[in-house]
């Protein structure tokens, strides 16, 4: 089960590298919330798809996106809670981190994630 959710990121950067909001979106679930890094919410894949196709039409063209092997924390055998640090290289020269934490869920035999929360850790204290 943890190898099906872990592709659910592997997807996820397969998406971004191709520059296609769909085929980033294509994770979560029709019903998805999303948060992004600036606290705003997204509510569906189709709003998820649309917000990230015009990132990758504007200052997150040609950009890389890489996630690290995300912690996995099993609620039941449909429902997981999981941790991930993506980085995003190219922004305007810099290496831009972040966390997400996300839950997934198996729906007709399909892991999707169902909300996700990204945000931009504080620097060393």
């Amino acid at each position: 089960m943890s190898d099906e959710i872990k592709a659910l990121w592997a997807r996820m950067t397969e998406g971004w590298a191709a520059g296609s909001g769909e085929r980033f979106a294509a994770v979560f679930a029709a019903d998805t919330d999303f948060v992004n890094v600036r606290g705003e919410e997204q509510h569906g894949r189709e709003m998820v798809a649309k917000g990230h196709q015009m990132l990758f039409e504007s200052r997150f063209r040609d950009t890389t996106l890489t996630a690290e092997t995300p912690t996995i924390r099993f609620i039941n055998d449909n429902a997981a809670v999981v941790h991930v640090v993506t980085t995003v290289d190219g922004v305007d020269g810099l290496l831009v981190r972040t966390h997400a934490q996300a839950v997934v869920e198996r729906r007709d035999g399909e892991w999707l994630i169902t909300a996700f929360h990204n945000m931009v850790p504080a620097g060393p204290r």
